[in-house]
C-alpha cells in the first residue's frame, strides 16, 4: 500500500490530457472555488528516539466551497510501528476541519483565513491527541505566472477540553509551497510541513523536492504527485527523519 502512488504515477506519466493552462494553475490551489476529494499518504520508515518505529497516515480529505466559504473536512488513517517496544497501532485519528473565508479571491490571488478545530474521534490514545482543539488558519496562493505558483498554510490550535488525563495541545504548523509546471501537465513541486509542539518544546522541520502529472479526465482534474521529504531540524522523540509524501487529488 505505501506504494500505491508511485504506481499510479508512473502509469499517469505516459499519457497526456488535454488541459487549460488555468486548470494546471489551480490544480494544487488548496482555495479553489471547486469540490475536491484528496487522498495523501505520508510514510515515514524512521523516526527520531527509534530507527526501528515507523509512521504511516493516509488522509481522507474533502473540500467544498459555501459562497465564500471554503469547508475542509479531514481524517486519517494513523498506523504506528515500534517494534522495540513489540507496539503496534491502527486506526482512525482525529477529525479536522477547517473554514476558510475567502477574504480575496482572484485568479491570481487567493487568501483565505477562518477558524480550524479537531474532534478527538481516534480509535486508540496512541493515534490521536484525546483533546478537542480549536484554533485558526490562513491560506494564500498566488499564481505568479502559467507556470510557476506560491502560497503557504499556518495553522494553529490548543485544547478546550476532552480527556483531562492527556497532555494539553498547543501547536502550530506551517506549510510553503511552490509549483512549477514544466509541460504535458508535469510539474515540479516543494510543500513541506513544519510542525512545532509549543507545548513540548519539539517541533520538526523538512525540505522536500518532488514531481507531480496533472491530467484530465471527462470533467474532473486528477492531479498525481510524489515529494521526498528530509527533516533538516527536529528535536523530541517519534519526529519524522525522512517521509514520503504522496497523494491523487480530485476536483470536480
Amino acid at each position: 500500500m505505501k506504494n500505491l502512488f508511485i504506481v499510479v504515477l508512473l502509469l499517469v506519466s505516459s499519457f497526456s490530457f488535454a488541459q487549460t493552462a488555468e486548470e494546471k494553475a489551480q490544480a494544487n490551489n488548496p482555495l479553489a472555488n471547486l469540490t475536491a476529494f484528496n487522498l495523501q499518504q505520508y510514510y515515514s520508515p524512521n523516526l527520531s528516539g527509534n530507527s526501528e518505529a515507523t509512521q504511516s497516515s493516509y488522509w481522507m480529505r474533502f473540500a467544498t466551497p459555501t459562497g465564500r466559504v471554503l469547508w475542509r473536512a479531514s481524517l486519517p488513517i494513523n498506523t504506528y510501528s515500534n517494534p522495540e517496544l513489540g507496539i503496534s497501532r491502527s486506526g482512525l485519528g482525529d477529525f479536522d476541519l477547517f473554514g476558510a473565508y475567502l477574504a480575496v479571491s482572484k485568479p491570481t490571488l487567493s487568501v483565505g483565513i477562518g477558524p480550524s478545530v479537531s474532534a478527538p474521534t481516534a480509535t486508540h490514545s496512541s493515534l490521536g491527541t484525546g483533546k478537542w482543539t480549536a484554533g485558526a488558519a490562513a491560506v494564500a496562493y498566488a499564481s505568479v505566472s502559467p507556470q510557476f505558483q506560491v502560497g503557504g498554510l499556518a495553522i494553529w490550535r490548543t485544547d478546550v477540553g476532552g480527556d483531562a488525563n492527556r497532555d494539553d495541545v498547543n501547536f502550530m504548523a506551517i506549510q510553503p509551497f511552490a509549483f512549477w509546471q514544466v509541460s504535458n501537465g508535469v510539474y515540479f513541486r516543494t510543500a513541506p510541513t513544519w510542525n512545532f509542539n509549543l507545548e513540548k518544546g519539539e517541533y520538526n522541520v523538512p525540505v522536500g523536492f518532488g514531481i507531480g502529472k496533472i491530467v484530465k479526465v471527462g470533467n474532473s482534474v486528477c492531479n498525481f504527485f510524489i515529494e521526498p521529504q528530509y527533516s533538516v531540524l527536529h528535536y523530541g522523540d517519534n519526529q519524522p527523519i525522512f517521509q514520503l509524501y504522496s497523494a491523487l487529488n480530485m476536483q470536480f
